[in-house]
C-alpha cells in the first residue's frame, strides 16, 4: 500500500474518532517499541452457538460489609451495606433501572452470621455487625429486621431489580477444632424469613444458600454430602412455602470457590434440587497486589482462569443435574480490591474479557462484586458516580445477545475478541479489547464456515421496531438516520486523557458523566461504513454491532 494513501487513512480515522487524538499518522506495521499500526482477522463461526447466557446475564452483588470493614489499612465501605444503604438516592435508583432489569445477589462473607428478626425469631438480634477480631470474619453477628426487608423491597420494586438472595447456612452446624462445620442446616429462622416474604408478596427470583463455604471455604468449611442434604433442604422448603404460587424461585449453591471433587459431588447428587450452580472467583489476588495492572494486562494471566469455567462446564455435562454455571460472585481482587484499580478504566478490561469468557462457556449469569461498595464497585461508594465497568455493564447488557458464536482473532496476541448475536436487533456483535499500549489494530471480520457475508438481511417493520426499542432503553436508534444495509455500529470506549487509571471513561471521545438530575447518560454509537476495517486504538475497547450479518446461529 502506498505510504501517503495510509498516511490519509489513517488520519481521516483520526479525524473521525477526535477521542483518539493520542493515535499518530504513522507508516510503520507491527507491534515494534514505536507502536504504529497493525492488521488483524476476526474469525467468527455462526453455524451454531457455543454457549447461551440468561437473557439478564449481567449481575452485581450488595453485601452486608459495615463501615468497620477495613483492608490493609483502609476503609472502603461506608454506607454500602444492606443494612444502611441510602435507597431514596436518585442516581442509585437510576443505575438500577437503566437495565431493565439488573439483576442483584444479595449477600457475602456476613451472610452467614445474618439472623432474620421474623416473628417467632427467639434469637437476640443486634442490628449492626459488632466489629470483634476474635470472631469468625471480625464480626459478631448481625440482624435483618422486617423493617428494614420491607424498605428494601420497596426499592427493589421501584427499580425493577430481579433479587437473589444469600441465606445463612450455618445454623445448626458445630465449628471443629480443623476447621470444618459439622451437622445439619437448622433452616428454622431461614425458613420463617422465606413465609414472611411470600406472606407480603415481595418477588425474590433465587434463594441461594451458604457463602464460601465448599471445598477448604472461608472461614469455614461444609462437607458436600452435607451440602447436598441441606441443599434438599431448601428445595424442600421452597415448594412448600411457595405452594400455588409461581413461578418459583431458582435454588441456587454453593456460593463459592471452585474445588472440582467438591462440585462434582454436589452436581451428582442434586440432579432435581439444584437449579445453578455458583462460584466465585478472585483470580488477581489481594487488593494489596502491586502487579494487578500487570496481570490484567496479561493475556496468559487473563487465560488462566479459562480452566475453572471449561472444568465446571464439564462437571455439569456428565452429571445428571440439570443445573446451570453461575459466576455468583468476582469481584477479581479480594479484600475490598484495589482504588485507581478495581474502579478504574483499566479494569473494564478484565471485566469484559471475564463476561465474554465466561460466557462462551455457557455460564448464564455474571455476578460482579459489587453494585456499590469497596474499592471494586460499579458505582463510588460515597458519590454513587458510575466507575468506568458501570458503562462496560451497560454496554454489554443492551448490545450482546444470548446466544455466543465461537470466535478466534489472528493478529496481535493482546487482542481479546468475543461475539455475540446481537441482543435487541439484527445481526452480530463482537467486542474487541486492546491490551496494547501503542499500537493500532485494523481488524477485519471472516465467517470460518460455509456461510458467508454475501447473507445480508435488509431492514424491514419487524426489524424497525426493535430499533425503537432499543432507542428507547437508551442506544441510539439506527432509523434516527437514513441508512442502508453497508453501516455499522461502533462503540468505543477510551479513558480520559489517555489515562488507564482515570476513573472517567470516554464514549466515542465523549465523557460518560450523570447529569445535575442524575440521570444515566445515554449511549450513542457512530456509524461507520462496513468497507472500512474495524480501527481499534491502543488501550481502547470496542463493540462493534453488525446489523446485516445475521449467521444461522443468530436465525
Amino acid at each position: 500500500m502506498d505510504s501517503q494513501i495510509w498516511r490519509t487513512g489513517m488520519c481521516f480515522w483520526v479525524c473521525l474518532f477526535g477521542f483518539l487524538s493520542f493515535i499518530h499518522c504513522v507508516s510503520s506495521e507491527g507491534e515494534g517499541i514505536g507502536g504504529g499500526s497493525t492488521e488483524g482477522l476476526v474469525r467468527i463461526d455462526g453455524k451454531e452457538p457455543i454457549g447461551k447466557i440468561d437473557e439478564d446475564f449481567v449481575c452485581a452483588t450488595l453485601d452486608w460489609w459495615p463501615p468497620e470493614k477495613c483492608d490493609y489499612g483502609t476503609c472502603s465501605w461506608g454506607k454500602a451495606s444492606l443494612l444502611n444503604l441510602d435507597l431514596s438516592n436518585t442516581i442509585l435508583s437510576n443505575a438500577i433501572k437503566a437495565f431493565s432489569p439488573l439483576k442483584l445477589r444479595l449477600g457475602g462473607t456476613l451472610q452467614d452470621k445474618v439472623i432474620y428478626d421474623t416473628e417467632d425469631n427467639k434469637e437476640p438480634c443486634p442490628v449492626p455487625f459488632v466489629k470483634n477480631t476474635t470472631a469468625m470474619f471480625g464480626f459478631n453477628k448481625g440482624c435483618l429486621p422486617m423493617k428494614r426487608w420491607d424498605e428494601l423491597n420497596s426499592f427493589f420494586l421501584r427499580t425493577g431489580a430481579k433479587i437473589i438472595f444469600g441465606l445463612n447456612a450455618l445454623p445448626g452446624r458445630t465449628l471443629q477444632s480443623d476447621g470444618s462445620a459439622t451437622g445439619a442446616w437448622d433452616f428454622t429462622n431461614a425458613e420463617s424469613f422465606i413465609r414472611y416474604t411470600v406472606k407480603h408478596n415481595y418477588s425474590i427470583a433465587g434463594w441461594e444458600l451458604g457463602n464460601e463455604l465448599c471445598g477448604r471455604g472461608v472461614g469455614t468449611a461444609v462437607a458436600a454430602s452435607q451440602y447436598v442434604n441441606d441443599t434438599a433442604s431448601l428445595h424442600n422448603i421452597v415448594q412448600n412455602v411457595y405452594k400455588g404460587v409461581g413461578p418459583k424461585p431458582l435454588i441456587l449453591s454453593p456460593g463459592g470457590f471452585f474445588d472440582a471433587p467438591w462440585f462434582k459431588e454436589l452436581a451428582d447428587k442434586t440432579t432435581t434440587s439444584l437449579d445453578a450452580v455458583t462460584h466465585h472467583i478472585y483470580n488477581l489476588g489481594p487488593g494489596v497486589d502491586q502487579h494487578l495492572i500487570e496481570k490484567i494486562l496479561d493475556p496468559a494471566y487473563l487465560d488462566g482462569i479459562a480452566n475453572t469455567f471449561s472444568s465446571l462446564r464439564n462437571i455439569l455435562k456428565t452429571s445428571a443435574t440439570s443445573a446451570s454455571a453461575w459466576v455468583g460472585e468476582a469481584g477479581g481482587a479480594y479484600n475490598s480490591g484495589h482504588h485507581l484499580v478495581t474502579d478504574a478504566f483499566v479494569f473494564s478490561f478484565w471485566y469484559l474479557d471475564q463476561l465474554g469468557m465466561s460466557a462462551s462457556y455457557d455460564t448464564k449469569t455474571y455476578c460482579r462484586q459489587t453494585l456499590i461498595g469497596g474499592n471494586y464497585g460499579l458505582l463510588n461508594t460515597t458519590t454513587f458516580v458510575p466507575n468506568p465497568d458501570y458503562y462496560s455493564a451497560l454496554l454489554w447488557h443492551r448490545l450482546m445477545g444470548r446466544n455466543v458464536l465461537s470466535t478466534r482473532f489472528a493478529g496481535p496476541k493482546k487482542i481479546r475478541a468475543y461475539t455475540h448475536c446481537a441482543k435487541q436487533s439484527k445481526g452480530i456483535v463482537v467486542l474487541l479489547i486492546n491490551l496494547h499500549n501503542t499500537t493500532i489494530v485494523q481488524a477485519k471480520v471472516a465467517f470460518n464456515s460455509t456461510w458467508s457475508l454475501r447473507h445480508r438481511h435488509k431492514y424491514h417493520k419487524s426489524h424497525r421496531s426493535h430499533m425503537l426499542k432499543k432507542h428507547h432503553s437508551g442506544l441510539r436508534s439506527s432509523t434516527e438516520r437514513v441508512r442502508g444495509d453497508t453501516e455499522r455500529e461502533e462503540y468505543h470506549l477510551t479513558p480520559k486523557d489517555g489515562n488507564i487509571q482515570s476513573q472517567t471513561m470516554l464514549l466515542n471521545g465523549n465523557a460518560l458523566n450523570v447529569d445535575s438530575s442524575g440521570n444515566i447518560p445515554t449511549l450513542e454509537p457512530i456509524f461507520v461504513n462496513s468497507s472500512q476495517p474495524i480501527i481499534v486504538a491502543p488501550f481502547s475497547i470496542v463493540f462493534v454491532h453488525i446489523p446485516y450479518v445475521v449467521p444461522p446461529a443468530c436465525r
